[in-house]
């Protein structure tokens, strides 16, 4: 069960070790895009690459589909990326159903864990493998892996990197189940040290500048390239993909004292709480995504 190409590395990782995949669920097809084409998701895209019978229910606990899910006799289901199940489903098969969540849980339980942690500053972060339960992401661990976050790594290159990963955590979990040998670990939760990784939307992308630097350049990593932290600039939204902590302020751009400084050639500054951070790539309203020295041969503060 999974919609999104994080899914795929790991649908791919099973059909090609052996394990007998008797269907996959995924989200129904829209209408969108240029021209109004019908849109599929990409892992029912891998799905008719090999053949695999295709589900996509509207609602989880249509009779129709309920009566053809367990018509499938499937042992074990696995949820990568997908959306939130009713207990008739998850309880179904014998050996239960787990899920493949993008952080050592019981942190950053929720919709957009790899974002938050990068956001947060974490320099390490993870995957595990857990059977579901009623309440969301808080069910026996099976096993886990850590992930270093790079001072490069934006959620774009973190998450390439986690999707190929947890393909090979998802089949030495499957591998594991099927020989009857592995551990259901309870989940040992602190509200005050656990954080969590809400869903993000738009608005929560607005960037702060009343926090300090170091906050403000993970808020762009941890939403670069999508969706993206944004500012207003010149009345029009701007969307920041690169920003860099470590390019000194010329004393002379200082003298400024704006919320923007800049050299108009290749140098561009954000005020935040502590002293200015270098903005790198950007997007204004209605343009395409710039370098700041393309961005500035066009743009005048």
């Amino acid at each position: 069960m999974g919609t999104p190409d994080f899914a795929v590395p790991s649908l791919e990782k099973l059909v090609e070790n052996g394990v007998n995949v008797v269907a996959v669920i995924t989200a129904t097809d829209k209408i969108g895009g240029r021209g109004n084409q019908m849109l599929v998701s990409d892992v029912k895209k891998c799905a008719l690459k090999y053949d695999i019978p295709i589900l996509q229910p509207e609602k989880l606990k249509d009779e129709f589909f309920l009566e053809e899910l367990k018509a499938l006799k499937a042992d074990l289901q696995i949820v990568v990326a997908f959306r939130m199940l009713p207990e008739v489903v998850w309880d179904m098969p014998p050996l239960g159903t787990f899920n493949l969540h993008a952080s050592l849980l019981p942190a950053y339980r929720g919709a957009a864990p790899i974002n938050w942690a990068i956001i947060n500053g974490e320099k390490e972060t993870g995957l595990t493998t857990f059977f579901l339960k009623h309440e969301i992401d808080t069910g026996e661990i099976i096993f886990q892996e850590k992930t270093p976050i790079l001072e490069e790594d934006n959620i774009g290159s973190l998450y390439e990197k986690m999707k190929i990963q947890g393909a090979d955590l998802l089949l030495k979990t499957v591998n594991a189940i099927e020989n009857g040998n592995y551990p259901k670990i309870e989940q040992k939760y602190n509200q005050k040290d656990n954080k969590h990784a809400p869903k993000i939307f738009r608005e929560t992308c607005e960037i702060d500048t009343t926090k300090n630097k170091i906050d403000v350049h993970n808020f762009v990593r941890g939403l670069s390239p999508y969706p993206s932290a944004w500012i207003n600039l010149a009345n029009k939204n701007c969307k920041i993909f690169q920003t860099n902590i470590h390019t000194e302020v010329p004393e002379n751009l200082l003298e400024q004292k704006q919320k923007f400084i800049t050299d108009n050639k290749n140098l561009l500054f954000l005020q935040c709480a502590d002293g200015y951070l270098s903005i790198e790539e950007l997007q204004l309203e209605g343009k395409k995504k710039m370098k700041v020295d393309e961005f500035l041969r066009g743009f005048k503060f």
